[in-house]
């Protein structure tokens, strides 16, 4: 963490918090679903299909589709972009579906919201790598969580460094205030909340974007 330049580390951080922003939203407007944490979407998926009917394995499907989706186009759009203007692309794709979703906000009818927030969690993913051993921007906490604790037992037994476990810290803190967040938007201001994550997306590109014109000088 220490050779991530300082605005990475809080660049990789606000997104990590949009997307806890949005994952809360999608929870309550889907009635327990998830539009990123897909480890929970699969196992109701499963459970969903031991069950009579299948009660709500179309609607997680379609959950499943969408995230594929999103992070097939980000990765693509990353790969297919030169340079540092690979992230820069893909948050541009994000921003675009967030505002395609707040925008249903605004309509008659607020149409496929969830698709739209599963495909901008799914393009997240692809728009910052790992870095100095974390991954800013990660839409998802399982694998952190554990990477939390690994590095807390190094620095117990001093095989690693005291404040190595920091970074995966900050990172579910991160989460967990995003969700918090969003959660009280929602209850608050329906669909217009996603206006809060969209805004923190357009900041993290505004930066990527000045890095990559900086670079190109």
């Amino acid at each position: 963490m220490r050779d991530t330049p300082p605005l990475d580390i809080a660049g990789g951080l606000l997104l990590t918090a949009a997307a806890g922003f949005v994952d809360a939203v999608g929870f309550l407007r889907l009635d327990g679903l998830y539009t990123s944490f897909m480890s929970g979407n699969s196992t109701q998926f499963a459970v969903s299909l031991a069950q009579p009917g299948h009660p709500v394995a179309w609607e997680i499907g379609l959950l499943f589709v969408s995230f594929l989706t999103g992070g097939f186009c980000g990765s693509v759009v990353s790969l297919r972009t030169p340079g540092r203007w690979g992230p820069a692309a893909v948050l541009a794709v994000e921003a675009a579906l967030l505002a395609a979703a707040l925008s249903l906000a605004f309509g008659p009818a607020q149409g496929p919201v969830a698709p739209l927030l599963a495909a901008a969690m799914g393009a997240q993913n692809a728009a910052l790598r790992r870095s100095a051993g974390f991954r800013p921007g990660v839409t998802f906490v399982t694998g952190t969580l554990f990477s939390l604790s690994h590095t807390l037992a190094q620095a117990a037994t001093r095989i690693g460094p005291a404040l190595g476990w920091l970074p995966d810290a900050c990172t579910w803190l991160a989460l967990v205030a995003g969700a918090v967040a969003g959660g009280l938007a929602y209850r608050a201001h329906g669909l217009e909340a996603l206006a809060a994550p969209m805004l923190g997306v357009g900041l993290v590109l505004a930066l990527a974007v000045g890095r990559a014109v900086r670079a190109a000088a």
